[in-house]
């Protein structure tokens, strides 16, 4: 018995195909011209710093996180917090990657003392998801939580008062 495939045979051999259902999401891109549909004419690009604000937002909601960042951007942001006219910066301790279609986001806390930190990260990851999801409609792949520090209840947010030696 012979076996002969499509090239013997002068059949041209064809991969079954499938349609791929139309992205959901106007995300990375849409198309032109007037028979379209209004909301699918041109395209929407969503910036790092809107899905950083967003996230960080959404974890300074959650009971138990005292701060954000690691020690020296707090610092930082301590000084910049003082400063007249200065702004607090909701950025602070939160990085990302933004895709397409996706994004994933780490994130540096500070929490209080006493909160249970497997209970808080749990939290702090839903609140996140869920804010830039439904606020920029891109996917979150991860959220990664880190704790920095601990926040003690006797622990000064501010430097000691030094006393000036002239008058």
């Amino acid at each position: 018995m012979s076996v002969q495939n499509a090239s013997d045979t002068g059949i041209a051999a064809t991969a079954p195909t499938t349609k791929q259902p139309p992205a959901t999401t106007a995300l990375a891109g849409g198309t032109s011209g007037a028979g379209e549909p209004a909301a699918t004419r041109g395209r929407t690009s969503i910036a790092d710093v809107v899905v950083v604000k967003v996230a960080g937002v959404a974890a300074r909601e959650i009971p138990g996180v005292h701060a954000m960042g690691g020690g020296l951007s707090r610092t930082i942001g301590a000084v910049r917090d003082r400063v007249p006219g200065g702004r607090s910066n909701v950025g602070r301790g939160v990085k990302v990657e933004v895709g397409e279609r996706q994004t994933a986001i780490d994130l540096d806390l500070v929490v209080e003392y006493g909160v249970p930190i497997a209970d808080l990260a749990r939290d702090v990851r839903e609140n996140v998801i869920d804010a830039v999801e439904r606020i920029t409609g891109l996917e979150v792949v991860e959220v990664n939580v880190t704790i920095n520090d601990v926040h003690l209840p006797d622990d000064e947010d501010s430097a000691p008062e030094t006393t000036s030696r002239v008058a």
